[in-house]
């Protein structure tokens, strides 16, 4: 078992990276709690997927779980999904000695740490991430939050977890798309600061995709310990964490216009996201070109978006993406901000970028 520390001072925690950590769970949760009783939040995917072997670990070590199970999608983090979730627990009688299980994905994750973070004014939860996606990223760091009709992940909580568990076992469940839509935020790790992580995955990405023990379990600690390292510095995003965000601008303008549903998916606008911001970077002239080609040709490789023309439908309106950007988290004083290149593994963020040059930017990528 690989144990990675995310180092916060006062409130360290880790994550722990196996295979079989479900049928663990019971004994590595229970020195956490005063009292044996946690509620177990999850879709209805994982619940029937994994939900029975989640509460016999739990049981065998004399835990008492109480499942809350939610509809799937990212519709559920809304303010009505947060609401319902939030009954749900008050009713549970939850109290501040008891915790709350993430147990599900980036949506399940995002959700019930938020519901955590304000419930009682704040309970404690684990992480129980069951996507690549969660598991090299949303999961770790505390991020909790939910959508508006203005955009994504607005409205929120820094909540950090007491101990994240990634079960290597789950992923064999994920269909196709989950599972490169979780690779998007892997990759982003080797564009955004470790280039011979890119490297490796370049040359490993098939194995990795295909679950190959050794390069999936890589994959997954070379993520985690930069995340952890970047959380451990800048826990609210104060400065380097925002690097963290490398193509989510536009992934998250993405999203909005396309209504947060299946039409594109969150790791797949992420790896959108990721090839604009490397090809603005060369406009800017801040970024070889050739390195621009190289990321999108490693992030096309695993079936991911690299051109707006790679969506269904009509073209993207420019001045609406701008719109979108505009109230961004990371947007300051009315400017946008972006995190840029200079060259694979090398980023930084970019304020008070020209509205007007990204608007152009996307018109002459396909969108009018």
């Amino acid at each position: 078992m690989t144990a990675v520390p995310v180092a916060l001072a006062g409130r360290p925690y880790d994550v722990l990276i196996d295979r079989g950590l479900i049928e663990r769970a019971g004994a590595l949760i229970r020195p956490l709690l005063k009292r044996p009783r946690v509620a177990v939040v999850a879709d209805e995917v994982v619940h029937g997927l994994h939900g029975a072997r989640l509460a016999a670990a739990l049981g065998a070590a004399g835990v008492e779980a109480h499942p809350v199970v939610i509809a799937p999608g990212e519709a559920a983090k809304s303010f009505a999904g947060l609401e319902r979730l939030c009954d749900a627990l008050l009713a549970l009688e939850l109290d501040r000695g008891e915790l709350v299980v993430a147990f599900g994905g980036g949506v399940v994750g995002d959700l019930a740490g938020f519901a955590a973070a304000i419930l009682k004014r704040g309970v404690d939860f684990v992480q129980i991430p069951t996507t690549l996606l969660a598991q090299v990223d949303s999961s770790v760091g505390g991020k909790t939050a939910i959508d508006t009709p203005r955009g994504k992940n607005l409205i929120g909580a820094f909540h950090q977890p007491r101990l994240v568990l990634a079960d290597l076992d789950v992923l064999a469940s994920l269909p196709r798309r989950e599972l490169v839509c979780g690779y998007a935020e892997v990759i982003k790790y080797g564009l955004l600061g470790d280039a011979g992580f890119f490297d490796w995955l370049d040359a490993n990405a098939p194995a990795v995709l295909a679950l190959d023990e050794a390069a999936l379990s890589h994959a997954v600690r070379r993520s985690v310990e930069m995340k952890a390292e970047i959380v451990a510095e800048d826990e609210r995003e104060a400065g380097r964490r925002a690097l963290l965000n490398l193509g989510h601008t536009f992934a998250h303008a993405l999203e909005a216009e396309t209504g947060f549903g299946e039409a594109l998916k969150h790791g797949e606008a992420v790896g959108l996201g990721c090839a604009l911001a490397f090809r603005f970077s060369v406009e800017l002239g801040l970024c070889p070109g050739q390195d621009a080609e190289r990321a999108g040709r490693a992030i096309a490789a695993a079936g991911l978006p690299t051109r707006l023309g790679d969506m269904a439908g009509p073209p993207f309106c420019a001045d609406a993406l701008v719109a979108h950007m505009a109230q961004d988290k990371k947007a300051e004083g009315g400017e946008l901000t972006f995190i840029l290149a200079r060259r694979i593994g090398e980023t930084f963020v970019a304020k008070g970028v020209d509205a007007a040059a990204v608007r152009e930017f996307l018109v002459a990528e396909g969108a009018r």
